[in-house]
């Protein structure tokens, strides 16, 4: 398997689901070996945070609602849906521009990435790919949740979904992620709460820029002025995002994710360990 990069520029915006700001971001094609680099355009000297090169202790979280990534004192947020698509596209090496501190909502999935990226196009480098190969079990946990990989010859995500209040929202759903299964299955599903953390939510800052096309607000009944995408909608968006906080290991994965009740917080404490385990 070789290395893969884009072909061309492409450029997308829109308002960041948290701070409402609206950001322009452009894509560009990147060398062999040089990694997925985060570009802030806005900022003096145009500072860079590589994702193969994180300070893993500085890869760190706001709070669960959405993945930080920075280096020193520059930061870009919620990049799981942008990393999500790029590792289902098993995107390398990538240039991302961003004129904000976080990236667009688009319409709250992985979709609109996905589509710009493609429309780019997207070439392979000479040199082979970097495959991060599980060959014994890793696993963290939390109160009550579990995410752990294990040794298998293909990517395979397996998520158990279990909210018991403010209603009953649980399920199971398993797919092996490639480029078709992700687009068909997982790329549309969009980020959701819960009726009642709403305004919680905006009185922490956050949610400034979501709305009920980009964000599933659930009620008792289901979602409020919006219907799922797919019954289990919710289950296969916490899938989207566990992908995307995954490939912040800087290489796509081989092994089968078990994943229950997990978060922002449990997957970026697996890729810290997974990243401790497979650099020794």
């Amino acid at each position: 398997m070789k290395q893969k990069t884009l072909k061309g520029p492409v450029s997308i915006e829109g308002a960041g689901i948290h701070t409402g700001k609206k950001i322009t971001v452009t894509f560009k094609p990147s060398p062999a070996n040089s990694g997925i680099n985060f570009i802030r355009v806005d900022l003096p000297n145009r500072p860079l945070i590589n994702i193969q090169s994180l300070d893993l202790e500085r890869l760190n979280l706001k709070n669960s609602r959405r993945t930080v990534v920075g280096a020193g004192d520059v930061e870009v947020h919620t990049v799981e849906h942008l990393m999500s698509a790029l590792c289902a596209l098993e995107i390398d090496n990538i240039i991302i521009e961003t004129d904000g501190i976080e990236l667009p909502a688009l319409d709250g999935s992985a979709k609109g990435f996905f589509d710009a990226l493609k429309s780019a196009g997207i070439k392979e480098h000479d040199s082979p790919k970097n495959i991060l190969v599980v060959k014994d079990p890793v696993w963290v946990e939390g109160e009550d949740s579990f995410l752990g990989v294990f040794p298998c010859d293909e990517f395979k995500v397996s998520y158990a979904l279990s909210y018991k209040k403010p209603r009953i929202l649980e399920g199971l759903y398993s797919i092996s992620v490639d480029e078709k299964s992700f687009y068909d299955q997982i790329a549309a599903a969009r980020t959701f709460c819960f009726e009642e953390e709403a305004l919680a939510l905006l009185k922490m800052g956050l949610g400034r820029g979501a709305n009920y096309e980009n964000t599933l607000v659930l009620g008792e009944c289901g979602p409020v002025r919006n219907r799922y995408r797919f019954e289990d909608e919710p289950i296969r968006h916490k899938i989207l995002d566990l992908i995307g906080d995954l490939y912040l290991t800087g290489s796509p994965i081989r092994g089968r994710v078990i994943a229950i009740k997990s978060g922002h917080k449990l997957n970026v404490e697996l890729v810290r360990k997974l990243k401790a385990v497979h650099s020794t």
